[in-house]
């Protein structure tokens, strides 16, 4: 039996994304811990949120791969993100005065919670929000159906997300790596030398002459003072393949921090 990790608990997206992943299906309170399961042996596998659509990266598990975990993504989970509004059977609208969710749900409804005039609080997850007005119908939260099932809730309304297209992306971590399979996708992260002008630009020039395309990149803070940034990038192509293999080589060569965060089939 394959043993998977995720950010739980039971009822939230990233539960719905483990699911697809297939195994037993474990739950951990926080990302480092999911990762920490993985690292120590208690996991094969482990689920986590890496962006949304709307909201943008998740900063935790960016961190986490870059300076606590030597893990390798394997695998990459899209799921679309529709919020509904649960409530106790039987509340109708205008009884609702405190919504509760998670913070990205909370900033994902922006429009809708401002609308109706109803004051937001933070959650640890929809889940757990979902729990947490349990026989209180000035109460409500937001979540999938997946969090209204578990604990005998309705949805009022649905899809009440801003805007349309939202969609967040989960990895599934390993200590192993993914062997090639012809379609695939890596993630890399590194940081420049901060006295040579164009540092970055010579960086994405490695992919440019090779004719490899980045699918994204982005900046986060190294931690290590104002102006000290850790630089993300994703393209197309296997760490295992001689030409990736070559650039990767003279990025390193050209940086001085540098690690391969996995190649994975491309979703």
């Amino acid at each position: 039996m394959t043993f998977v990790s995720f950010l739980g608990p039971k009822g939230t997206f990233t539960h719905e994304a483990a699911s697809l992943v297939g195994g037993e299906l474990i739950p951990y309170c926080t990302i480092p811990a999911v990762m920490e399961s993985v690292k120590n042996g208690e996991c094969s596998l482990g689920v986590v949120p890496i962006e949304n659509s709307i909201e943008g990266p998740v900063g935790i598990t960016l961190d986490s791969l870059a300076h606590k975990f030597d893990l390798q993504i394997v695998n990459e989970i899209i799921i679309p993100i529709n919020q509904n509004l649960i409530v106790n059977p039987g509340t109708k609208l205008e009884d609702i005065s405190d919504v509760y969710s998670h913070s990205q749900a909370i900033a994902q409804c922006q429009e809708y919670i401002a609308e109706h005039k109803i004051q937001p609080h933070y959650a640890i997850s929809t889940a757990r929000a979902a729990k947490s007005i349990i026989g209180d119908k000035t109460k409500a939260a937001i979540g999938n159906a997946k969090s209204a099932e578990l604990y005998d809730l309705e949805i009022l309304e649905s899809n009440i997300q801003d805007m349309d297209n939202n969609q967040t992306r989960f990895v599934v971590l390993s200590k192993e790596s993914h062997g090639i399979t012809g379609k695939d996708k890596t993630s890399i992260i590194f940081s420049i030398y901060e006295d040579r002008p164009g540092g970055l630009y010579n960086i994405l020039g490695f992919f440019q002459k090779n004719n490899i395309n980045l699918t994204k990149i982005e900046s986060r803070p190294s931690k290590k003072g104002l102006g000290k940034y850790l630089f993300f990038v994703d393209f197309i192509g296997h760490k295992d393949e001689v030409i990736i293999q070559n650039i990767l080589e003279e990025i390193k060569e050209n940086t001085y921090f540098f690690k391969v965060l996995g190649s994975y089939p491309e979703f």
